[in-house]
């Protein structure tokens, strides 16, 4: 019995072993907006987002406030740790990162960033081209220091995952307005999506095999947008359907702009990072997560401060644990290791098909 027991356990590792050398992830590098920022706009000067302050990253490892739009970790650190590559993703604009560093993945990431050019002049975030141009030169560095054989080995082998949108959505659409003269929801989403197309083909010729694109959480359900709404709910702290909806159908426009890259890019493959519907089951039934808030945010009221209006003079709810928001628009630690569990299920996709 234990000699047929050892078999079994000796025969599963090598079975394990063998599908992660058949099927490595290199690393991870990551694009998109406040969602995926690690602290990159930490170190710009004009950008409208910030993180790097209390009370954020106040169950980060030595309560450090990184730039993370959350309490602590958020969904890429995750990933990292989930394929086995580090404990956190940095930032690349961090002056510290190394070589190393570069050759496991990264965040090039930037809070407020998104595809349409009017959100970049509203919010001063870097865009997708210089995200993608910081990748760029993070490649001819490691070309340099390391070795090109081992660097496009690592970009073939490696998980790209971009995360935008929400921000066209929430600042162009819904409370500023401005699109909405031009473009139905539906319309504005086709305007959105076609704008990922360069990027997918810029990272492409760059060496990116394996893609992930989340598409859009509830945006009706953000805790901001719920006090928005709440105006013309008699007050009352409800999720505003027609933006779930909206959100719903630019998530299915995405999956079926991904499903037409296969046949663009036949050697690359693309996976659908799905986060409406972990955040919204974690909103539905919050006890099954362990959570008691899902409307308001940890920080301050919880339901207007976000960036530089949460600070260390708000106050804080005792326990993030608790929340399925930190802020009035990012998810907390706890909130964030949900999504991330659901999305290595999306992600596995590109991996071991």
């Amino acid at each position: 019995m234990i000699s047929l027991l050892l078999l079994v356990i000796l025969a599963t590792t090598a079975a394990a072993s063998a599908a992660n050398s058949t099927h490595p992830v290199s690393a991870i590098y990551v694009f998109g907006d406040s969602t995926v920022d690690s602290g990159n706009n930490d170190y710009m000067k004009a950008t409208l987002f910030r993180a790097d302050h209390a009370p954020y990253g106040e169950n980060f490892p030595n309560r450090v406030a990184t730039g993370r739009f959350s309490d602590g970790l958020i969904a890429t650190d995750y990933l990292a740790k989930y394929f086995g590559l580090k404990e956190f993703l940095p930032a690349y604009a961090d002056p510290t990162v190394t070589d190393k560093d570069l050759l496991t993945g990264i965040s090039f990431a930037s809070a407020g960033s998104g595809l349409d050019d009017l959100t970049i002049k509203i919010t001063r975030a870097i865009d997708l081209t210089t995200q993608i141009s910081n990748f760029q030169q993070a490649i001819s560095r490691l070309e340099k220091n390391i070795e090109v054989n081992k660097t496009g080995w690592t970009l073939e082998n490696a998980m790209f995952f971009i995360s935008v949108g929400s921000n066209d959505m929430l600042i162009n659409y819904y409370d500023l307005p401005t699109r909405r003269l031009k473009y139905t929801p539906s319309g504005y989403s086709d305007f959105i999506i076609s704008k990922l197309q360069p990027v997918i083909e810029s990272l492409y010729k760059l060496g990116a095999r394996r893609f992930a694109v989340a598409g859009l959480p509830p945006l009706g359900c953000v805790p901001m947008q719920v006090s928005v709404g709440s105006i013309f709910h008699g007050l009352k702290r409800v999720c505003i359907d027609k933006q779930n909806s909206d959100s719903q159908a630019y998530n299915g426009k995405l999956q079926h702009f991904l499903t037409q890259l296969h046949s663009q890019y036949p050697n690359a493959k693309f996976a659908y990072g799905d986060i409406y519907t972990p955040l919204m089951d974690m909103i539905k039934n919050p006890s099954k997560y362990g959570f008691q808030v899902t409307l308001e945010g940890c920080c301050g009221t919880g339901v207007l401060e976000a960036g530089t209006l949460c600070n260390a003079v708000a106050p804080t709810c005792q326990n993030a644990s608790n929340h399925v928001f930190f802020d009035s628009v990012h998810p907390t630690q706890a909130a964030f290791h949900v999504i991330a569990n659901a999305l290595e299920t999306d992600l596995l996709t590109i991996v071991l098909d």
